[in-house]
Parts: structure tokens; C-alpha cells; sequence
């Protein structure tokens, strides 16, 4: 039904995100972090069906914790640099990065074995810059 008067809708900030931890995992502040299938927070690694959120901004410890039993805050919505695994070339400027590791994008998806990080928006001799 749509709306017959104003309407007081919530907003919330999304540029850093508290997200529940995957059972026995660990992220590091500064790390390439992904949502697992369930949806719960994990250290960037080589696997399919993942979700990119961004860059951890603390370090998390839930190794010994069920998913869920400890958080850790994402920071979404800019460009982070990450190690290039050697196969971002200037070709691939604005074209799809994919998650090798916690710190490292690739240019493929490793035949289909990788999920995918986000935009290169940038190429430096140092690292690849992806939103």
C-alpha cells in the first residue's frame, strides 16, 4: 500500500559494517574479508559462493568460537589496495578482481574457483586498487 502521509524511515550508515565471525577463523585488521555462504565474516581465501565486503578494521580471533560468537568491523564503500598475484596487468583496469587470499586479487576466477572482489579501479607497482 503505498504511502497517505510522511514517513519516518531509519537510516543506517554502511561505510563500516559489524559482521558476525565464522566458526574457528581468525582476521587480521587490514584483511581482505568475505562472506561465507551463511553469511558469516571470513578471511579472503580461494573458494566459490563467497561475497566480498571489504577490509577488516581490527583484528578477530574466533578460532575457538562458533559462527557468530565474536564480531569484527568492515569497512565497505572505498578502494583498498591488495597485493597483485602477478596476473593484473593495465588491461584489466575497471574489469572484475578475484580473491586469492586475505591480501591478494588475481585477474581470473581460477577456473571458476574463485569468487569475485570487486572493480580494479587502479594499478600500482606495489598493489591493485579494488572498490
Amino acid at each position: 500500500m503505498p504511502l497517505t502521509q510522511d514517513r519516518n524511515t531509519e537510516m543506517k550508515a554502511t561505510e563500516v559494517l559489524v559482521v558476525p565471525v565464522a566458526a574457528a577463523k581468525r582476521i587480521f585488521a587490514g584483511a581482505l574479508v568475505m562472506a561465507n555462504a551463511t553469511g558469516f565474516a571470513t578471511p579472503g581465501a580461494v573458494a566459490t559462493g563467497q561475497t566480498y565486503l571489504g577490509r577488516a578494521e581490527e583484528y578477530v580471533d574466533n578460532r575457538d568460537g562458533a559462527d557468530g560468537a565474536a564480531t569484527v568491523e568492515v569497512r565497505r564503500r572505498k578502494a583498498f589496495k591488495w597485493a597483485n598475484d602477478g596476473s593484473i596487468t593495465q588491461a584489466h583496469f575497471m574489469k572484475t578482481a578475484y580473491i586469492v587470499d586475505d591480501q591478494t586479487v588475481a585477474a581470473t576466477d581460477g577456473t571458476s574457483t574463485r569468487s569475485a572482489a570487486g572493480r580494479i579501479v587502479g594499478i600500482d607497482a606495489d598493489g591493485v586498487w579494488v572498490e
